[in-house]
């Protein structure tokens, strides 16, 4: 990137700082285990740690569909529609849309809210219908790896849409995608254009500005340096900067436990606290809950920040075969939920997406 780029990218950085919007927040943050281990193939750990903030809780269940299901994108004519190759686990927003998951290969995608999204330019116009309530299964239902799902995106063979929610909020969302691998890719809509970065191991993820600006701040808190000082806030900028520093200081461990321990760590600094207020921004956020996919371990951890224990599905466990049923954790019953529930899911109806 050239000088005078990069000046461009750290002026609007700036004012992004300076502007964001807190009533929408969201973190992800990907902890990495010990790459010096002499390990068999496969044995890296790899957790992807998300926080949800909103400004009222947001009911999300969770749901494990199987293989070799019929879906469609929308219910308009002309929709986008396939039948799944790979089982996944989805945490579903109000009960009508994915808000992200994780498949049985390992596969995570993760939305996140981003108010500078801008998803047509009027050239999508006539291509197949694709709704945010259903795009994340798209992808987990029928790509394995972080690179077959960037070239489903830059292939833009959909128009994507979404119903409002929430007294009329849009989802304006941009998305983060890790494999088994490690690879990893950060989507962004830019007035209808489709902006892939990838990237190995990417590890930090939160909201406004968009990432080529996000990462012109963080450039510059690394410079700064992170020992004696970081951005404080709760603002999208500082948790980025936070995460991204605090996920590169941490030990290295292939336990899952204590990986675990480690993301979740980092997750609370990240976090906004509950039932935070600011009396001049009545609408600002707060972290609702938390979710932490062991890729390796195909473990998919949930935790509520009014609940006292963390809970986790097994997909290893789920049967996930053709003709399957699909199965449901209603997690308002989940007060009481540690460890491992996947005996707890029951048999449900599809949730019905807000088109």
């Amino acid at each position: 990137m050239t000088m005078k780029f990069k000046v461009i990218f750290f002026f609007i950085a700036f004012m992004a700082y300076f502007g964001v919007n807190k009533s929408e927040a969201c973190s992800r943050i990907l902890y990495v285990g010990d790459t010096t281990e002499t390990t068999t193939s496969g044995n890296l750990l790899r957790i992807v740690g998300r926080s949800l903030d909103w400004k009222t809780p947001i009911p999300t269940n969770l749901y494990v569909y199987p293989r070799g299901m019929k879906k469609k994108g929308t219910d308009k004519p002309g929709a986008v529609t396939w039948t799944s190759r790979y089982g996944a686990v989805y945490a579903v927003g109000y009960d009508g849309g994915i808000t992200e998951g994780m498949n049985e290969k390992g596969l995570v995608v993760n939305g996140l809210f981003c108010k500078g999204t801008v998803y047509t330019n009027g050239e999508d116009a006539g291509r197949p219908g694709m709704s945010l309530a259903m795009f994340i299964a798209w992808l987990l239902d029928m790509n394995e790896t972080t690179p077959e799902v960037v070239a489903v995106l830059k292939e833009h063979n959909f128009s994507i849409s979404g119903a409002t929610f929430d007294g009329g909020t849009a989802s304006t969302l941009h998305w983060g995608i890790t494999d088994a691998e490690g690879r990893s890719a950060i989507l962004e809509f830019d007035n209808g254009v489709v902006k892939v970065y990838e990237g190995e191991d990417m590890p930090a993820m939160t909201n406004d500005p968009q990432f080529p600006a996000m990462t012109a701040i963080n450039d510059y808190w690394q410079k700064v340096g992170g020992v004696n000082m970081l951005p404080g806030t709760v603002k999208s900028p500082d948790r980025f900067v936070r995460g991204y520093f605090y996920q590169g200081h941490v030990k290295r461990t292939n336990d899952a436990d204590l990986g675990l321990s480690i993301i979740r760590s980092i997750l609370m600094n990240v976090s906004v606290p509950y039932e935070y207020t600011v009396e001049t921004e009545p609408n600002v956020s707060s972290t609702q809950w938390r979710s932490f996919s062991n890729i390796r371990d195909r473990l998919y951890y949930f935790d509520i920040v009014t609940n006292p224990g963390v809970f986790y599905i097994d997909l290893k466990k789920c049967d996930l075969r053709p003709g399957a049923s699909v199965m449901k954790l209603d997690t308002s019953k989940s007060q009481d939920y540690i460890g491992d529930v996947t005996s707890k899911l029951v048999k449900h109806a599809p949730f019905t997406p807000m088109y």
